[in-house]
């Protein structure tokens, strides 16, 4: 038998302690011979006790939670570094990313959200911090698409109970425009389509608040009404030169996906514009339409207040209240009447139709979609219950006495 701490081999002092895995070895570093063996052990506090367990409870598998968690903290700080995030967002999207891993929630998700994870840490940090940076830009550096990536990040929001703001329009605008190729001059684009980024930036804010203050951002993802306004906006600044481009070819041009609602966005857009353009006196002798109306946005833009308010019915609450009992009560003349109608709301006037000024109202309630056609009742609902109400030329058929009679005819000849 070898004496206490030499290698019985080759007789060497040289012994170390190795850890192949979960398992303690006694090995010779100089010839490399085992000389003791220890058991697979659960933790790292019964590793004394030498007990036999589980591998799925062993060191082991702590083992390869850390290899997971290291290579997400890895992919997180790559993508800080690709955005150019400072400092202290790449650490708090860390710690974002280590707390997602240790919660029982994100253990037996698939890989490929797994993967996602450290994209939302990312984006939520960005969020928090009011960094300009989009979904879409997240998902274009993870090859990932927009519907998993939104999924794990509000499963990420809610289990971890994060705080996370929305972003502005200003700041969608901002660094949607970022991205565009206008810019800057290029070989595929021709000199009169290049643009001074501050112009567009200033007036596609300016659109954009139009279309805010005109219902046309309520319940609409934001990207195809910043397409649209960015497009009207580029072109407004040289329309000699733009008109003939299309939304299409402006996207193309630009390096960006041309969203689908975009087309519709524009053409509720050109509608405010040509709605505005007949309140201004210099422009009433032109035929404006959509293309022409273009030239005209700088000035249109400029008086956007004073213009919504003559285009559309922005009334207060107490002048539509006043002229309610005018247009309804049975003993006002009717140049009253007319006065009232011409003054308030021509909803459902003659003016309306002939294309005058119309309550400003979303566009879900002016050009509302076809309702998806009902059940036919069945058997036990269209059953006579007794419960029904009475209409006015069955009525007499329930009358029974001259006074009942009587009170009917009294009740029909009320004015």
């Amino acid at each position: 038998m070898a004496a206490r701490g030499r290698c019985p081999s080759c007789g060497s002092a040289a012994l170390v302690e190795d850890a192949h895995y979960a398992q303690q070895q006694l090995v010779c570093a100089a010839c490399g011979c085992v000389l003791a063996e220890g058991l697979l052990t659960t933790t790292y506090t019964e590793e004394e006790h030498l007990r036999e367990v589980a591998y799925s409870q062993s060191t082991g598998q702590k083992e390869q939670l850390s290899r997971c968690l290291q290579r997400g903290i890895r992919r997180v700080q790559d993508l800080c570094k690709v955005l150019q995030l400072p400092r202290v967002f790449e650490e708090t999207a860390v710690s974002y990313f280590q707390r997602a891993v240790q919660h029982p929630s994100f253990h037996l998700v698939s890989l490929e959200k797994k993967e996602l994870l450290g994209g939302c840490c990312v984006f939520v940090t960005c969020r928090q911090h009011n960094w300009p940076v989009t979904m879409g830009t997240i998902c274009s550096l993870l090859y990932a698409k927009q519907e998993l990536f939104a999924s794990v990040y509000l499963s990420l929001q809610k289990e971890l109970e994060l705080s996370v703001p929305a972003l502005s329009l200003a700041d969608l605008v901002k660094t949607h425009l970022n991205s565009f190729r206008l810019f800057q001059h290029a070989t595929d684009v021709p000199a009169p389509f290049v643009e001074d980024k501050e112009k567009v930036v200033a007036r596609t804010m300016q659109m954009v608040e139009l279309a805010s203050e005109t219902w046309l951002v309520t319940g609409r993802h934001p990207v195809p009404i910043v397409t649209a306004a960015a497009f009207l906006s580029w072109q407004s600044l040289q329309p000699s030169a733009r008109l003939s481009c299309t939304l299409g070819r402006f996207c193309k041009l630009a390096g960006v996906d041309l969203p689908p609602p975009a087309h519709l966005r524009l053409k509720e857009l050109l509608e405010i514009l040509l709605r505005m353009a007949s309140q201004l006196a210099w422009l009433r002798v032109f035929k404006l339409d959509k293309k022409t109306v273009v030239k005209h946005i700088g000035d249109l833009l400029q008086h956007r207040i004073f213009l919504l308010k003559n285009a559309f019915c922005l009334q207060d609450e107490e002048e539509q209240d006043a002229a309610a009992p005018g247009e309804g009560s049975p003993g006002s003349p009717p140049a009253a009447g007319g006065a009232a109608q011409e003054k308030g709301c021509p909803s459902g006037g003659k003016r309306q139709r002939e294309g005058g000024t119309r309550p400003l109202l979303p566009p879900c309630l002016i050009n509302p979609r076809k309702r998806l056609r009902t059940a036919a009742p069945s058997p036990s609902d269209s059953a006579i219950t007794g419960d029904e109400p009475i209409s006015d030329s069955e009525i007499e058929q329930y009358l029974r006495g001259p006074e009942e009679i009587r009170a009917f005819s009294k009740a029909k000849a009320w004015p």
